[in-house]
């Protein structure tokens, strides 16, 4: 590609641009934290989509809803809308397949994904959405955020990347993901509440989740070689490797066997897009 607009984002490689034009990016969820991948990936160069959700805009989520406008609450703007129109706003050319609803509803087209970025809440889907990933060799990325407030202490602001790749660790491996977190959540199904969220961690958790995106694609840093579990502390702004990591050892990951995948049609490597041509 000749386009001045990247010419900043050279340091990529000779070829980066190319191989992010062609990356099919599938995003589930498009709330707080997809909803800024999206306008990211955007401003990268990624032109091609497939990107779930089937929520509408609210008064109560524009506060951290990339792309949305004042009147899209009263106008019951589908969020999926505002995202392929922050996207279009910035690559006319993009190919957006939109699907208003959730992922598991339409899981097919995610098989056909170079990478997928998971923005989902609760750790059940996580699972699900892992589970898709791992059965059609797809990389995954997922992050979230919380806040949670103990006894008179400053609320607590966490939150995770993870890259989950085909072969490698999976969340469970990290302890991310246990029978117990699922146990616990499916207790209290339907009795959660709103879910406290602002816009600066999901951008912090973002921007971070684009950035590795595009080094597994573009091989930039020569680095990426290893299991990627970063914790965010947003009361200390920091974002650094989780510990977990120093006893994580090298044994294979025996939730996902290697020989427990969908139709090879369907599968899809960063190897593969480098050497497209």
């Amino acid at each position: 590609m000749t386009d001045d607009r990247f010419s900043r984002q050279s340091f990529l490689g000779d070829d980066s641009q190319e191989i992010i034009a062609r990356a099919i990016i599938g995003i589930a969820g498009l709330g707080g934290g997809g909803s800024q991948i999206a306008q990211q990936l955007a401003h990268v160069g990624f032109l091609r989509y497939r990107i779930y959700d089937g929520d509408v805009a609210e008064d109560s989520n524009v506060n951290r809803l990339i792309g949305a406008k004042e009147d899209d609450p009263s106008k019951k703007t589908p969020k999926i809308e505002i995202a392929e129109r922050t996207i279009k706003g910035l690559r006319a050319k993009a190919i957006v397949e939109s699907y208003p609803c959730r992922w598991q509803d339409r899981p097919e087209p995610l098989r056909g994904c170079d990478l997928i970025f998971g923005c989902v809440d609760g750790f059940s889907e996580r699972r699900e959405l892992e589970v898709c990933a791992r059965r059609y060799v797809v990389p995954l990325i997922d992050i979230g955020m919380d806040v949670h407030c103990v006894g008179d202490e400053p609320p607590r602001m966490a939150g995770q990347v993870i890259l989950s790749m085909p072969a490698s660790h999976c969340m469970f491996c990290l302890d991310f993901l246990n029978e117990r977190v699922l146990a616990r959540e499916g207790e209290r199904y339907g009795d959660a509440g709103p879910r406290p969220q602002v816009v600066w961690p999901n951008g912090v958790l973002a921007s971070t989740a684009v950035g590795i995106a595009v080094d597994l694609l573009t091989d930039w840093t020569r680095s990426l070689r290893d299991v990627v579990y970063l914790e965010y502390d947003g009361n200390k702004n920091t974002v650094k490797p989780h510990m977990r990591l120093d006893y994580l050892g090298d044994t294979t990951c025996p939730h996902y066997p290697a020989d427990q995948v969908g139709d090879p049609i369907f599968t899809n490597s960063t190897a593969t897009i480098r050497k497209a041509k």
